[in-house]
């Protein structure tokens, strides 16, 4: 038996056309493919497949279905080899054994998510179209946007009523339970037990699947109540049944039409895929504020290879999004990018034009990622010579994912003639950076096999023999424990994670960055689940923040991270494990299975000492745990602040290295990382209130 979650998995892996074209020579005729049957004798093709239902069909003889259909016909297996076969193309572990009392649970869950998601999507229509409130609020909101009722009703939009409780009232008494409302999201339970409405007074978008499922849902909260709510939109958690990074906005409506223009448009929100298809455009979807993940791409990649990257006039994030470029790039999509007018939206611009004068207008100004990159990075180098190797070296490495020999050909070339560069040197530098990419891969793959190995062999401790722990093997080897000093990976025998940094690996313990990092793990493992203050989320209500949550979400900000690898463990480990009914910090790093990360557990807190003590008006010593809503910011500020003039100063230290100064390309990502080293400090001052130092 495999259970739903693998078989769902192997579902929207498997591409019909894709598996199909292993037994079968398939041509396009418009937005389908057609071949000879394989099922039966013929000259004249009458196998159609069409990718974008992922069904095929003979329409001589009537056989086909969906690809595990195609399979147990033309192999002759049964249902669960057919899916075994699919597992197996495509690279996905499935286990051949009876279901546990659990996972038939877990499904029974999945179905009832479902149901109950279903249920609130026809409850938000019906408010909004046959109730006064949702007449006079919602749909006026949703006519002032200019959205037609026939997309309206396309779309499903929905609206929640102002009342906190109208909707769990409705599906209580439908005989929902609560643990499902709770868990897909659509209602949470206050601190009294009740239920809430999540998305009360708002506006509603559902999001649908791939096969037209709902499976979450977007609450915008209408101009008139935006007055202090930091958040416009409210959307579902993540939940058994929704992954926001493997959902895309508007693909259940626009893949016919993706595959019958062999292109995507790209765009962010879901008032811009809305407005694009009244307006005659609908092969659009929108990553819904999210950066673009692997799966949201191979999504798309389904339907077809060519993507238009539509972004606002004013360019607002749009170097932020080169990343999402070059993922796109690596996924072998063949990219292009727009730019809008300025103060134009895709949404806005829809509103202004027909569907042939916004394709007119896409087609006239959109170009291919080298130029696009090109030309928004040139303006910021004028006639640096560091800042345009620094282009080079961004450029080069964008061409180096592309999987296609023959296309990263083309666009080195073009690259060349762009930036009056030697052709050869840039195809040296394309294949220095594949080669790397390969050896890190290849890196990876033995390190995730000696994991597995491990794990099998004893899964009860973290630590095997034979494995060093990181910090032991940092003290035996001199090096880092993830970096060798030069923004390296050290050797394999320590777990890997994205962590860069020129820092030395040791001699750091009377640095002041390392002890004010040691004082926030300490504040960590002694006070992690204790709540320093509340904050107020979007629906006015206080939500608790924990020492864990603070530490952690202020690193991001800044994209820093602890510098020690144990010390990275512990507070990626504390994450995961914050929500845990049982969690307590101090006791499960101290009983941790991992020798390392218990030792030091234990050595921080084995003296019950105060950062600071200080007395209050009355006398009375005030204790650490008593103002941690004072104290942690500190800390935290104090430790970014250290630790980046720590590694600006060694950062400038690495660019005198003979080794660098040599090797260009080495030479520019030690400067780029300098360069954004020196941007987190500038940030970092103007928080703290400080001056910043001239580093040079």
């Amino acid at each position: 038996m495999i259970d739903q979650a693998t078989i769902d998995r192997i579902l929207d892996a498997a591409q019909i056309v894709d598996v199909v074209s292993e037994f079968v020579t398939l041509r396009k005729r418009g937005v389908n493919y057609i071949g000879l049957c394989p099922f039966h004798n013929e000259k004249t093709p009458s196998f159609s497949v069409s990718p974008s239902k992922g069904v095929c069909k003979c329409f001589s003889c009537g056989k086909g279905g969906n690809v595990v259909h195609f399979i147990m016909e033309h192999e002759q297996l049964s249902y669960y080899e057919a899916l075994k076969w699919l597992a197996k193309k495509y690279n996905i572990e499935i286990k051949e054994r009876e279901l546990t009392k659990e996972e038939k649970q877990a499904h029974d869950l999945r179905e009832s998510l479902f149901v109950v998601n279903q249920f609130a999507n026809d409850y938000f229509q019906n408010i909004l179209h046959n109730s006064i409130e949702g007449q006079r609020i919602g749909m006026t909101y949703f006519r002032g946007r200019g959205f037609r009722d026939d997309i309206i009703k396309k779309f499903q939009l929905g609206y929640s009523t102002d009342s906190h409780k109208a909707f769990v009232q409705a599906a209580l008494k439908q005989g929902y339970k609560e643990e499902f409302l709770v868990k897909t999201g659509l209602c949470y339970r206050k601190e009294d037990g009740s239920l809430n409405d999540r998305f009360w007074g708002r506006v509603i978008f559902p999001v649908h699947t791939l096969s037209g499922k709902v499976v979450a849902f977007g609450g915008r909260v209408l101009n008139a109540a935006t007055k202090n709510v930091q958040m416009k939109y409210v959307n579902s958690p993540e939940s058994e049944i929704y992954h926001k990074s493997k959902e895309l906005y508007g693909i259940y409506f626009a893949k016919q039409a993706i595959v019958r223009q062999d292109r995507c448009f790209l765009v962010e929100g879901y008032t811009d895929v809305i407005s694009m298809h009244q307006s005659g455009i609908e092969n659009v979807v929108a990553s819904s504020g999210t950066a673009l993940t692997s799966d949201q791409i191979r999504l798309i990649h389904r339907f077809t290879n060519n993507i238009t990257v539509l972004y606002d006039g004013d360019g607002a994030g749009i170097k932020a999004s080169i990343r999402g470029i070059d993922m796109l790039l690596e996924e072998g999509m063949n990219v292009k990018v727009c730019l809008l007018p300025d103060g134009d939206d895709p949404d806005s611009f829809a509103r202004k034009h027909n569907a042939t004068e916004y394709q007119a207008y896409i087609n006239g100004h959109e170009v291919d990622f080298i130029h696009f990159k090109t030309n928004l990075l040139l303006a910021e180098t004028g006639k640096d010579p560091i800042k345009k190797a620094a282009l080079i070296s961004s450029i080069v490495k964008s061409i180096s994912v592309i999987p296609d020999a023959i296309v990263r050909s083309v666009y080195i070339r073009e690259c060349a003639q762009l930036l009056e560069m030697n052709e050869k040197i840039l195809v040296e530098a394309t294949a220095k950076l594949i080669e790397q990419a390969k050896e890190s891969k290849q890196k990876e793959t033995e390190r995730k096999k000696l994991r597995e190995q491990r794990n099998s062999s004893s899964p009860a401790p973290a630590v095997q023999e034979g494995a060093k722990p990181a910090q032991e093997a940092q003290e035996s080897t001199g090096q880092p424990a993830l970096s060798d000093g030069n923004g390296i990976p050290a050797n394999d025998e320590i777990p890997a994670d994205n962590y860069t940094s020129f820092i030395p690996a040791e001699g750091n313990e009377r640095k002041v960055f390392y002890e004010k990092e040691e004082d926030l793990v300490r504040m960590l493992i002694r006070y992690g689940e204790r709540v320093m203050c509340y904050v107020e989320n979007e629906n006015g209500d206080e939500t608790p923040l924990t020492v864990i949550e603070y530490i952690a979400q202020s690193l991001k900000e800044d994209d820093l991270q602890f510098h020690d690898a144990l010390h990275r463990e512990i507070l990626k480990e504390a994450e995961e494990r914050l929500h845990d009914d049982s969690f307590v910090a101090e006791r499960h790093f101290v009983s941790h299975p991992n020798q390392a990360i218990s030792k030091l557990a234990a050595d921080l807190i084995s003296e019950r000492y105060q950062l600071s003590k200080y007395h209050s008006k009355g006398q009375k010593i005030v204790t650490d745990e008593e103002r941690l809503y004072e104290l942690i910011p500190r800390l935290v500020i104090d430790f970014k602040l250290s630790i980046v003039e720590e590694e600006m100063k060694h950062t400038l230290q690495a660019l005198t290295k003979p080794e660098i100064v040599n090797d260009p390309q080495q030479y520019t990502r030690v400067m780029m990382h300098f360069k954004d080293i020196q941007q987190t400090q500038i940030a970092l001052a103007r928080k703290a209130g400080d001056r910043v130092v001239n580093a040079s």
